[in-house]
């Protein structure tokens, strides 16, 4: 989680208007996937997810 906080902390300190569009494209999915990871972990931790077998 404290990538994510990372993650976050980093672009929120940045002037979207200074960076080029793919180095925002690329910190976007970067924080997209640590979010995605993130669920997966309190998931398998609460036991919300369903078993797909």
């Amino acid at each position: 989680m404290g990538d994510l906080a990372t993650a976050i902390d980093h672009l929120a300190d940045e002037d979207p208007s200074e960076l080029p569009f793919n180095l925002i494209a690329e910190q976007l999915i970067d924080l997209h996937w640590q979010m995605a990871r993130l669920q997966a972990e309190i998931g398998r931790r609460t036991c919300l997810r369903g078993s797909y077998n």
